[in-house]
């Protein structure tokens, strides 16, 4: 078939990485990654979920060409716990943040001996961008471009005015905008174009590389900024659903045009997009006490019952995944980072990682959730609120249902509820079945110890 020198050639031309068969099916099988963290986002709270009043093409259309979660739970049920646990697969107070951290610059966060998903990837190759909300530490080496991302812009405490870009919830009010580092003032900009804006361009830079995008979309968070054509097309919604509604629907048409994007770039087949809530809704004064939806699920943001963890959850690859399908499977946000690892033949930080790779249930309806059980705990010290499922039972310390659906007296300090025939953790059956509590207690105990020993 080939003489000497064209033998030579055929040989130079495959080492040096030329467009032949190898180089390109490698490249294939190392997808780009695009993870988007929304922000205090209900758990049935897109149409996909089943919400019958919000408009979410967008969310809806990464359902019906990727993997549509049920039983997906946050880290945590605050801001920067659970940004913490998706971002290193550890159990948040493992990583160093059991609640949230400051939003005052010079404050610092998640200790910088933690390995993010961004170190694991950039040490794989990948460019890494982080747009958006990070809530994970305010001085130079707890900031994104310290936590292994090549760039980075949006703001480092908990929310913003899109507008302003001002901190204005616990005074003194400040200015909280940042690229790489550094202090910028896009004074008008509305935040939600200009993440778009950055996502296009981070994309549009790594076209031809392997890249990581972490967009942490700070919406619906409050304050509710939603456009004046979803306030208008929401505007008989009662308050404050129309609202948050807006602000949905907002959200989703920005995720719409960032995936339009990567499909005009032809890179959705190579492509893995994960899109997620960080933790149920908020309940707070600020955002009205309300708006959001969980549905047939008891809590909200800040408690562990399931509204407050339950989340929605796809994971879109066409091509490559399957389509239009759900998973009822146990799954965590830890899980993403050794489910990346092994889709993108990163190798996983040399400590304890307490997520699982869950790339067997994306494949497959069929396959078993690598978890026997799951460990939260929210907050310090002896008063801190704690959950274990094990599963159907799941057993809560020191629970608070933010959502009011129901009285906790002194008697609930431990909430026994077996989410079987009680989805809705309704009835606190601890009394009922001491050898259930016995045997969930025995099991935090050993975690609790383990998170206090493990690096």
């Amino acid at each position: 078939m080939f003489d000497r020198g064209g033998l030579f050639w055929f040989v130079l031309l495959c080492l040096s990485g030329l467009s032949w068969g190898p180089s390109v099916a490698l490249s294939a099988d190392r997808p780009n990654v695009v993870l988007i963290y929304t922000d205090d986002q209900g758990s049935i709270d897109a149409h996909c979920y089943g919400s019958q009043d919000l408009e979410t093409p967008h969310m809806d259309r990464l359902a019906r060409t990727g993997v549509r979660f049920t039983q997906m739970y946050s880290p945590s049920a605050i801001c920067s716990a659970s940004r913490a646990g998706l971002l290193t697969g550890r159990i948040p107070p493992r990583a160093g943040v059991p609640g949230n951290v400051s939003s005052q610059r010079g404050i610092a966060g998640m200790p910088t001996s933690e390995v993010t998903i961004a170190e694991m990837l950039k040490a794989a190759g990948y460019a890494t961008g982080h747009v958006g909300k990070w809530h994970l530490g305010y001085t130079p080496e707890t900031m994104p471009n310290g936590q292994g991302f090549n760039s980075s812009i949006g703001h480092m405490g908990g929310c913003i005015d899109n507008y302003s870009h001002f901190f204005y919830w616990v005074g003194p009010n400040r200015h909280d905008m940042w690229r790489d580092g550094k202090e910028i003032f896009p004074d008008g900009k509305f935040f939600g174009d200009l993440m778009v804006e950055e996502c296009k361009s981070f994309i549009s830079k790594h076209r031809e590389d392997p890249f990581f995008l972490y967009w942490a979309i700070n919406w619906p968070h409050y304050p509710l900024q939603g456009t004046d054509k979803w306030r208008r097309r929401y505007r008989k919604l009662p308050h404050p659903r129309n609202k948050y509604a807006a602000f949905v629907s907002s959200l989703d048409e920005r995720i719409g045009a960032v995936v339009d994007h990567i499909d005009a770039l032809g890179l959705r087949e190579n492509t893995l997009i994960v899109f997620q809530s960080d933790h149920g809704h908020s309940t707070e004064e600020r955002t009205f006490g309300g708006g959001g939806n969980a549905g047939p699920y008891r809590g909200a943001k800040a408690c562990l019952f399931e509204g407050g963890i339950r989340v929605p959850s796809i994971a879109s690859w066409p091509g490559s995944l399957p389509e239009n399908e759900v998973r009822s499977q146990l799954a965590v946000a830890c899980d993403w980072l050794p489910t990346f690892a092994e889709l993108c033949q990163a190798t996983l930080p040399n400590r304890k990682v307490d997520g699982k790779s869950i790339v067997k249930v994306l494949k497959s309806a069929d396959a078993a959730s690598p978890h026997e059980d799951w460990y939260w705990r929210l907050g310090r010290g002896g008063g801190a609120q704690w959950a274990l499922r094990q599963g159907d039972w799941k057993l809560l310390g020191n629970p608070q249902d933010r959502s009011n659906k129901g009285q906790l007296t002194k008697e609930d300090k431990l909430f026994l509820a077996n989410l079987a025939n009680d989805i809705g953790e309704s009835n606190n059956v601890a009394d009922e079945h001491p050898d259930i509590v016995e045997r969930l207690l025995t099991r935090r105990q050993a975690i609790e110890a383990d998170l206090a020993a493990a690096p």
